[in-house]
């Protein structure tokens, strides 16, 4: 199938490694321009290159760090027109209420949770005045099944949720669509951070973190890529009757 994204220039942030980089190497498979878009210039540039040798798209990299409201300012003024953003940047640190202080909260929540609102908004603005666009925000199953040990994660998607659905009920009369995906568990540097931390929390032991993944779901963790194709086949204008919703990509975990 021809998912009609040859041409299409892709924004992603947190783009130099992880579910970011698996979109844009997924877009740019398909014949898209991925823009990457992370904190880290030298993997950031790896990565670029490493696309435009593999699928002969020009690739670009533009290092931000985009928990600064005027450093995302920026980055839409300077990108130019985009047909596609996935919003995707973010690291929300595990643990309960009783083991992070407010600045945790505060200095993750800049990132992802008011990164994304902001970059929504500088890029609804813009694509309504070209008559259309396509944003996804990746934001996580935690939202949908909060938990104790991962209480700043779980509060901040289950805002970034509510948000999606209210933003991409209405942009549609512009002719952009806002979406949402949930990935659960996925095989990332950062799923292993947090299941060590889980384990500290559960066993006082970080290093029983794989006791800490339960019985998931196909008996392994997702797949960067798996998720990226869910993200490029939503985002094709094959699919343009999809805004407003988060689409759950678990496994069926949730309901284990």
């Amino acid at each position: 199938m021809d998912l009609e994204l040859s041409g299409k220039r892709v924004l992603v942030t947190g783009g130099s490694k992880g579910i970011g980089l698996a979109c844009a190497e997924a877009f740019a498979a398909e014949g898209a321009v991925p823009i990457l878009v992370a904190r880290d210039a030298a993997a950031l540039e790896a990565a670029a290159e490493s696309i435009r040798a593999r699928h002969g798209v020009a690739a670009e990299a533009v290092p931000a760090d985009l928990s600064d409201g005027a450093a995302r300012e920026r980055l839409a003024a300077t990108v130019g027109d985009i047909d596609v953003l996935i919003n995707n940047a973010g690291a929300i640190p595990g643990g309960s209420i009783l083991d992070m202080d407010m600045a945790a909260w505060e200095s993750s929540w800049q990132l992802k949770v008011f990164g994304y609102i902001h970059m929504t908004k500088l890029f609804v603005e813009a694509m309504r005045g070209r008559g259309g666009g396509t944003i996804v925000n990746v934001i996580g199953t935690a939202g949908m099944a909060p938990r104790w040990d991962y209480v700043c994660g779980s509060t901040g998607n289950a805002a970034l949720i509510a948000f999606t659905q209210a933003v991409g009920a209405r942009s549609v009369d512009w002719n952009v669509r806002v979406f949402g995906v949930n990935p659960s568990a996925t095989r990332t540097d950062r799923a292993t951070t947090l299941y060590r931390k889980r384990a500290e929390t559960r066993f006082g032991d970080p290093e029983r973190w794989a006791e800490a993944l339960g019985d998931l779901p196909f008996g392994r963790l997702a797949e960067p890529s798996e998720i990226a194709a869910l993200v490029a086949l939503l985002s094709a204008p094959r699919v343009a009757y999809l805004s407003g919703t988060v689409v759950d990509m678990d496994g069926g975990g949730r309901f284990r």
